[in-house]
């Protein structure tokens, strides 16, 4: 159960983070202030009510599956979780909570955008480092096999 757990967490978790990237960058892009502040809205709810619970059940998961492992990638994993549950947590809760009042108040002014692209490099990096940890586990779990090097290539 643990496994399974797991697997839906870790691909729910940054589904929702490339979900709301992308869903803002568009409707950024595209969209009027009524459609931003509307998207706004639908990322607190519900959709922090899933990536918060989704984020914690795959950290969690995780740190249970690994107890009987060790390794070079298992520490990897292990140390990029506290930094995804802090980034997520001090930066992407605060800034789509703040991000929908100002939308809802219509306030789109230069700190709605600053603090929109604090939201946006944070979610980035957190996918970044669960695509890691979801290669990392791949590989763990004897899933993904590391390419050989090509004679002559220092990497």
């Amino acid at each position: 159960m643990p496994k399974r757990a797991h697997l839906i967490a870790g691909i729910l978790a940054p589904l929702c983070l490339v979900i709301f990237f992308l869903s803002t960058v568009l409707t950024e892009l595209f969209g009027s202030n009524a459609a931003v502040a509307q998207l706004k809205a639908l990322i607190v709810t519900p959709g922090l009510w899933i990536m918060i619970p989704a984020i914690a059940a795959a950290g969690g998961s995780g740190m249970f599956l690994g107890q009987s492992r060790s390794g070079r990638l298992v520490d990897a994993k292990k140390k990029r979780m506290p930094f995804i549950a802090a980034n997520g947590l001090l930066v992407l809760v605060p800034c789509a909570i703040v991000l929908n009042r100002w939308a809802a108040a219509g306030t789109f002014d230069t700190s709605f955008y600053v603090v929109q692209t604090i939201e946006l490099i944070a979610g980035a990096t957190n996918f970044v480092l669960m695509g890691l940890n979801m290669r990392d586990g791949l590989r763990i779990a004897g899933r993904l096999r590391v390419a050989p090097r090509a004679p002559g290539k220092a990497g």
